[in-house]
């Protein structure tokens, strides 16, 4: 919206900012099939994270993202290193605490020597054998912290929370193939910048509660209390960052452009008779490229030129000097 609060934590605001940030990502997709894989905890730990929150979403992040990096560079997988984007979400459709990390991993690593190592169709790798990897990985590091005095926990949480972590079955899901790198951006865009709920799903607000619509044609009834109360568990601590890159789309990689040389090889490969993944990044690109100004970008999305004069409808709103624009105001009131 114009003249919005551009808080990240806002259900309205943050079509501007999806739109620039898919636009810094172009660059960083590759002409080949993504995975989308969600890692999730046992619900005995949630009071562990709720109450650390900063240090248990970091130590959610390491977890999930060694394991897939760990897998993808055994040798009797891919034996290489993937491009991976993780986002953190903290809630359910009814605003309950549940966090978890969603990945997005590609379908292909780069071996050590330089080649490209594809996955199997429709395959990346197991999903018990990843569950499995991520709650050992999760257990050390939180076990490790605890003995330092940095997670801090309630005495009645302690036994539920060692039961999760050694005894329970984990669950990391592996959700359907993306077919190339235009679905990439659009996935990509709704799950970076989306908050708890947004004003769609609010169909009724009085004195007695909220009614939000939650799944399958469900809704959901709270108190007003209660339903702040569950808005703002989803609040990341100030400065954190929700949005992670690992594999070939980590900081190092970035700098020595290393997706770019990958995306020409993959690219030089569907041209010699390798069938080519579609759409081509060039061709998602090209119809995914925005405007320059954030102007054009709010009439690209809204339909709303903030340009156009609001009296004539026809004239262009021109910038001018606060000195100027004052000059002719107090012209006009004298």
């Amino acid at each position: 919206m114009y003249n919005s609060c551009r808080n990240r934590h806002c259900p309205t605001c943050q079509s501007l900012e999806q739109h620039k940030w898919l636009e810094r990502r172009r660059g960083t997709i590759l002409p080949t099939p993504y995975f989308h894989l969600v890692f999730t905890l046992p619900s005995e730990l949630r009071p562990v994270v709720a109450m650390n929150r900063e240090r248990m979403f970091s130590l959610m992040f390491e977890a999930a993202s060694k394991t897939v990096l760990i897998l993808s560079r055994d040798p009797k997988r891919l034996g290489g290193t993937p491009a991976l984007t993780m986002v953190l979400h903290t809630w359910a459709r009814d605003l309950a605490f549940h966090p978890h990390v969603h990945a997005i991993v590609s379908a292909g690593a780069l071996s050590p020597e330089g080649a490209w190592v594809a996955s199997r169709k429709g395959f990346l790798f197991p999903v018990k054998v990843m569950a499995r990897l991520f709650r050992r990985l999760l257990r050390e590091a939180m076990l490790t912290a605890i003995d330092n005095g940095v997670l801090k926990m309630a005495a009645k949480d302690d036994a539920p929370m060692r039961k999760a972590l050694f005894e329970t079955r984990w669950h990391v899901y592996a959700k359907a193939p993306f077919g190339g790198a235009e679905q990439v951006f659009s996935y990509l865009g709704r799950y970076t910048h989306r908050v708890g709920i947004s004003n769609a799903r609010i169909l009724d607000m009085d004195e007695s509660g909220v009614t939000f619509a939650t799944k399958d044609g469900r809704t959901c009834r709270l108190t007003g209390v209660e339903f702040l109360r569950r808005l703002l568990l989803h609040v990341l601590p100030r400065g954190f960052h929700k949005i992670r890159h690992y594999g070939l789309c980590s900081s190092h990689h970035v700098a020595v452009d290393t997706i770019g040389k990958v995306r020409a090889m993959l690219q030089s490969a569907g041209q010699g008779g390798t069938p080519e993944p579609s759409p081509p990044v060039a061709e998602a690109a090209e119809e995914l490229k925005s405007p320059e100004t954030w102007a054009e970008c709010l009439l690209a999305l809204t339909g709303v030129d903030v340009r156009r004069c609001p009296r004539c409808e026809h004239g262009r709103m021109l910038p001018a000097p606060l000195d100027v624009v004052n000059g002719h105001n107090r012209r006009d009131s004298s």
